[in-house]
């Protein structure tokens, strides 16, 4: 993986402004910018929820696999930056991070589709400035949390041409889910499983954008391999229970052999900090719920084959960018923990991701670095629209040529509780009352780190290039007086966290560029652009005087009087540490 180092040349060469277009102007710009397309490009996005990268789910959906990696290009660093569905996705649709929305949660008040709402992101998303663009924009499946029988008239969702929303508290109810179209009142599917619903209505909607004149974007987003929840919860009506998904009638009996893949972070006997070790009942059922997963996960197989054929079919396809990935990852049993995300851990946050279409390289894998905040810029590219410059994100390398991945390091957020699930967990019962936390990963060719600080002021130090599952915490070697003797790149931890922090420091407050390259914040001379730049021993005293990434108390949101110190120095060549201060 390469990174280029006048990243602010790059920049320079994307044009970042405004994009508030009118559609005429819009469609104009983007065929001069897509010479591949003689009109500007179609988009069909495909999302699951909750689907693993790195607990192999990819291996049991052929299906995906010919269509998506065979014939496109594969993203094997793409993150999530907040791991937990409600926030990942309105960061996604947004281009923003979470506490530059504040959407944290998945219900009031502190998330859900009422925060959207009350954020103002119903009438600023990427659907509607698609729209502005000259778009025609669809929408079928899981939208957000809360965005449910009680508020989807709340107001109706802007930014769709169609739209058919399943709706909360029947989101997961697999086998009883309620759909809303457009403004019309929901629909209850009771008995019919909610796959095979949703693919009669990407269908339908498929078919619509095909027959248009203008250039469209469907999103499609199944529930699974998500939990299956009982959709009669609310109202005092009791628990709502997550236990195992429910795959359709003619997947139930596939996988019966399939097991959790026992890496070397699965149920650990040496994990003193981390939850106690899971006896062999609790080992067969999480056996168990991974393969209701990988079941539930064939109706997805077969949705994305059946809309892949269907563009096949139309003269439409060589100008289609079609996208595969999931809102966040997910863990079973690794660090001795029961299903679930809402971890900073590799498992939750790195995801599947896929492109294919116009000039995008066939069968192979890009490693540079990428997140989900990174994509609504990266439609905004492919369609030759200019970027906003509220973007926390930046186009990814998409073509496999000309601008190289623009930064080394992915931000993670969380706050709030964290859940069990499973079929003994429930959701009035968070096993964590407090997951609030921060976390920098940083991978380049020569270091792969994660770094993070939680609300209780506890910290984590991974080198994943020597320890790829994270049992090694080595901040407790560093705190232990051993930091001279540890070395990661040549470097001792005593020179390494702190350029770590600061890194950090910068990105649980940034907004737009400072986001995309934060190391112009801590040098703005431009001198500094990565990791291996910052380590540079004249810096050493400038790094030490920086304050540490600490939390006042653990909150439920980005509450900034709860989130420690917010600005970091700025390094000015040729004076002294008084002038940093």
């Amino acid at each position: 993986m390469k990174f280029r180092n006048q990243i602010l040349a790059t920049l320079g060469l994307l044009g970042v402004t405004e994009a508030n277009l009118g559609s005429v102007n819009a469609i104009k710009h983007a065929a001069q910018q897509n010479p591949v397309a003689q009109r500007p490009p179609n988009f069909l996005f495909i999302m699951s929820d909750d689907q693993d990268l790195l607990l192999d789910s990819l291996s049991y959906t052929p299906l995906t696999m010919k269509h998506m990696r065979d014939k496109g290009t594969t993203f094997s660093n793409h993150f999530v930056t907040t791991a937990l569905c409600c926030p990942s996705r309105v960061s996604l649709w947004t281009g923003r991070l979470a506490h530059n929305t504040n959407v944290t949660d998945v219900h009031p008040p502190w998330g859900g589709y009422p925060k959207f709402v009350q954020g103002g992101f119903d009438k600023n998303f990427l659907p509607v400035w698609l729209q502005q663009a000259g778009y025609d924009t669809y929408y079928t499946g899981k939208l957000m949390n809360a965005h449910s029988v009680e508020t989807y008239a709340s107001p109706h969702v802007s930014g769709f041409n169609g739209s058919d929303f399943l709706l909360d508290p029947y989101t997961y109810d697999y086998m009883n889910a309620t759909y809303q179209r457009n403004h019309d009142a929901p629909v209850s599917y009771l008995g019919r499983h909610t796959t095979e619903v949703l693919t009669e209505k990407a269908m339908g909607f498929l078919d619509d954008a095909l027959a248009g004149e203008r250039p469209f974007f469907l999103a499609v987003s199944p529930i699974a391999p998500h939990s299956n929840m009982n959709g009669t919860y609310g109202a005092g009506s009791g628990p709502l229970w997550m236990d195992e998904p429910i795959p359709e009638d003619r997947h139930r009996h596939l996988f019966p052999d399939a097991k959790v893949p026992r890496t070397a972070n699965f149920n650990p006997k040496n994990l003193d900090p981390r939850p106690s070790f899971q006896e062999d009942t609790e080992v067969e059922y999480n056996d168990h719920y991974y393969r209701q997963r990988l079941r539930a996960l064939q109706g997805v197989d077969e949705l994305v084959d059946t809309l892949i054929t269907r563009l096949e079919q139309s003269d439409k396809l060589d100008n289609t960018y079609i996208i595969y990935t999931s809102d966040n990852g997910f863990h079973i049993g690794q660090h001795r923990l029961p299903p679930g995300k809402t971890c900073g851990f590799d498992e939750d946050i790195r995801v599947p991701f896929f492109i294919r279409g116009p000039g995008i390289p066939e069968g192979v894998v890009e490693d540079s670095v990428s997140t989900h905040i990174d994509l609504a810029p990266t439609f905004y590219e492919l369609a030759g629209i200019p970027l906003r410059d509220d973007f926390d994100g930046a186009p990814m390398r998409i073509r496999g040529n000309g601008v190289e991945s623009l930064h080394e390091h992915v931000t993670v957020e969380y706050w709030g509780q964290a859940m069990l699930e499973g079929g003994l967990s429930n959701l009035g019962k968070p096993t964590v009352p407090n997951n609030t936390y921060k976390v920098v990963r940083i991978l380049s060719e020569e270091y792969n780190l994660y770094y993070s600080v939680w609300c209780n002021n506890e910290h984590e130090l991974y080198d994943l290039t020597s320890d790829p599952h994270q049992i090694n915490n080595l901040y407790v070697t560093a705190q232990a007086g051993n930091s001279q003797e540890t070395q990661i790149i040549g470097y001792s931890l005593s020179k390494l966290v702190p350029r770590l922090d600061a890194l950090l420091l910068v990105l649980k407050s940034c907004k737009g560029t400072s986001c995309i390259e934060p190391w112009s914040v801590l040098h703005p001379d431009g001198s500094v652009h990565s990791l291996r730049d910052a380590l540079n021993e004249k810096y050493d005293s400038f790094y030490n005087a920086q304050s540490k990434v600490a939390f006042d108390r653990c909150e439920y949101a980005y509450i900034i009087d709860a989130e420690g110190p917010q600005e970091a120095l700025a390094y000015r060549n040729g004076y002294s540490l008084d002038a940093w201060v």
